[in-house]
């Protein structure tokens, strides 16, 4: 597929929850794969999107190891992804959301290539984010992923606070109150200042106001409808969201 066509694939299977298959897209390169990228942003800025922020992917070494690869990958945050801190979030139009804890970054001035990231830094907080690949059973390719805008789908950020040290915090994920997986801001890349460092090296300058995903602090999981998912990072606070309930079928003659 070329650049437009596989960028309109991705939308369509993004706007109507239909998967498509991974492994056929003809995508060879990350430089091809990153000009399809920017072709499918450019599709939700046409309707009326803003971008909001960049998001890092492939942060743990051990998911790099796993993929084959030796850096990071990158994408784009839209408004319309995000969720309002104690919001809820409609899934149904999804294919299948997983939810996994994260540390996001607010910039106050202009983050620049090989410059002191935490000086660009005007608040940080606990955030979550929902991922949801295009590509059918989330098997894809390394280009394919990177042209599916990393997995992108909606995030949601904790109340700022005051930069402060991020080395080695605790993080704790809870569906329904449930603690399903627990990590340490040590899994992003070691200390998420690094992911901080790369964003500038991969997207830079990056803009006041712009919003940072640093990467994922634990293992993504599914994210079913009808669930209260909270993420807490010691020290920075929690953040957390409702999925909407599945509709109910409709009752039938025959179901009554």
């Amino acid at each position: 597929m070329n650049t437009g066509t596989l960028a309109d694939a991705l939308d369509i299977a993004a706007r109507g929850g239909r998967p498509l298959a991974g492994g056929r897209s003809g995508l060879t390169d990350t430089v091809q794969a990153y000009a399809v990228q920017e072709a499918l942003v450019a599709r939700r800025l046409a309707r009326g999107e803003r971008l909001t922020g960049f998001k890092l992917g492939f942060t743990s070494v051990a998911k790099m190891r796993q993929m084959g690869v030796s850096d990071l990958i990158h994408g784009r945050l839209t408004d319309r992804m995000e969720v309002p801190d104690g919001g809820r979030l409609d899934v149904s139009g999804l294919i299948h959301p997983r939810v996994e804890p994260e540390v996001a970054f607010l910039l106050g001035s202009t983050l620049l290539p090989g410059g002191d990231p935490m000086a660009a830094v005007a608040a940080v907080a606990p955030a979550l984010e929902v991922i949801d690949s295009r590509y059918d059973g989330f098997r894809f390719s390394l280009p394919e992923v990177i042209a599916d805008n990393t997995s992108a789908a909606h995030y949601a950020v904790g109340a700022w606070r005051a930069p402060r040290d991020l080395s080695g915090l605790g993080v704790l994920l809870e569906l329904d109150g449930r603690p399903v997986e627990t990590g340490s801001t040590a899994a992003i890349l070691g200390h998420p200042l690094r992911a901080l460092a790369a964003a500038a090296r991969l997207g830079g300058p990056l803009e006041p106001g712009t919003v940072i995903l640093a990467g994922a602090a634990t293992a993504a999981v599914p994210l079913p409808p009808g669930t209260y998912v909270r993420a807490a990072v010691a020290g920075l606070g929690t953040v957390a969201f409702t999925t909407e309930p599945a509709e109910a079928a409709p009752t039938t003659r025959e179901d009554a």
